[in-house]
């Protein structure tokens, strides 16, 4: 980040800045329950879930929900809203006592 006089500094974009790494927890999708409704997507405050086709069966797509981690805070409102409670939040492996 450059410093410019006056120490006003250009802010980074959001493509430019990673924030995955803030929280403590994961959502992970159990594809088994994903229906991939969508709710979870429409709730998600930093847009990263997407709900995408993943197969296809019988000529109806199947489509189900992706974290991107890149950007994913963990504040689990995901896990929240999720209908099916196909999501569930972990704990990340760096917090993890061995």
């Amino acid at each position: 980040m450059k410093i410019t006089l006056g120490a006003v500094s250009k802010p980074y974009t959001s493509l430019k800045m990673k924030t995955g790494d803030w929280g403590t927890h994961w959502p992970k999708v159990d594809e088994e329950l994903c229906t991939g409704c969508g709710t979870c997507e429409m709730f998600c405050p930093d847009m990263c879930i997407e709900v995408v086709k993943v197969g296809e069966e019988n000529g109806k797509e199947i489509k189900k929900a992706k974290v991107n981690y890149d950007y994913c805070k963990g504040c689990g409102i995901c896990a929240e809203v999720c209908p099916t409670k196909a999501i569930k939040m972990e704990l990340k492996d760096i917090y993890k006592v061995i």
